[in-house]
């Protein structure tokens, strides 16, 4: 049910980097999100979006756009349908990847899981923190 009768969907999420050139070939040529748009009107504002394959909601890098420090944001979390394979294309283009982990008696540990339960995890060149969780496959 909807609040108020209106839709309510999260378009962008600004993520705080310290150098937006080197967020954008992360995010784009390592991680593999698409550059939708790379706008600077001036020294002190540049925005850069980019998103995700398949994704409907998006990711901001750029300067004058938020005040939170670089690598603040932890807990961003992708969702895929085959998490070895996201994590064989990431460790492919140089990203460094945590092995894959699933949640068991309080804490991660190697290995898949089941339904919802096996993921890993990867950050930005700032620290920015993400998590991939594994969808299940649909019936």
């Amino acid at each position: 049910e909807r609040i108020f009768g209106v839709e309510w969907k999260l378009e962008v999420v600004v993520v705080p980097v310290s150098d937006v050139d080197r967020a954008k070939h992360f995010y784009s040529e390592r991680v593999g999100f698409v550059v939708d748009v790379d706008h600077k009107p001036s020294d002190e504002y540049r925005v850069v979006q980019l998103t995700p394959p398949g994704s409907g909601c998006s990711i901001t890098i750029g300067k004058g756009l938020a005040k939170m420090e670089p690598g603040s944001l932890q807990g961003l979390q992708l969702v895929v349908a085959d998490v070895a394979a996201a994590r064989a294309q990431l460790v492919e283009r140089g990203v460094e990847v945590s092995p894959v982990q699933h949640f068991e008696n309080g804490a991660f540990v190697d290995g898949p899981g089941g339904d919802w339960n096996s993921f890993i995890f990867f950050s930005d060149p700032d620290g920015n923190g993400w998590a991939v969780q594994e969808r299940p496959a649909e019936s």
